[in-house]
């Protein structure tokens, strides 16, 4: 019986250790477009992956046929918008690394924008994963496609040392 069970344990680890080395890269990037870090410097990033990770590992043995890859996305995701909930006061503006692509979005634009067109995620799945309608999740992913496409103006930069002429 103890033999039995060391070999299911060690069955276990070789799967999950393919999941992972299949998985984690892409779902690093996943993380990174979420938190609108620097690819070479992202901490929160590789927290939140470390955290999807094991909780699916934790859960490997009831996936039950489930793609366990979906199952860290969901995690990801769901840790994510339950982290800036917390640490902004709700999904609105974090401090994203100036140089990402996505940080002129709002993390909760951003966590639509990555789940639908970087994840592939149907708009009915994103809505049900992040507990919305599905037109809002539509109208959020269409304001901030419009955004990324139009990026807003940036402020003009001030001339150091320039006189102003007097009237």
């Amino acid at each position: 019986m103890r033999q039995q069970h060391a070999s299911e344990s060690a069955r276990r680890a070789r799967e999950c250790e393919a999941f992972v080395a299949g998985a984690a890269g892409r779902l690093l990037h996943t993380a990174t477009l979420l938190t609108a870090e620097a690819p070479g410097d992202n901490p929160r990033a590789r927290r939140l992956l470390t955290l999807s990770l094991a909780h699916t590992y934790a859960c490997w043995d009831r996936l039950r046929g489930e793609d366990p890859y979906d199952r860290a996305r969901q995690y990801l995701a769901t840790r994510f918008a339950r982290g800036a909930w917390h640490q902004y006061g709700g999904l609105g503006r974090g401090r994203p690394h100036p140089g990402s692509p996505l940080a002129v979005l709002t993390p909760q634009e951003r966590l639509i924008v990555v789940l639908r067109l970087y994840e592939g995620v149907a708009e009915e799945q994103a809505a049900a994963l992040l507990g919305m309608p599905s037109e809002r999740v539509h109208a959020i992913c269409d304001r901030a496609t419009a955004t990324l496409l139009h990026p807003p103006p940036r402020p003009a930069p001030s001339v150091v040392g320039a006189k102003v002429a007097a009237s």
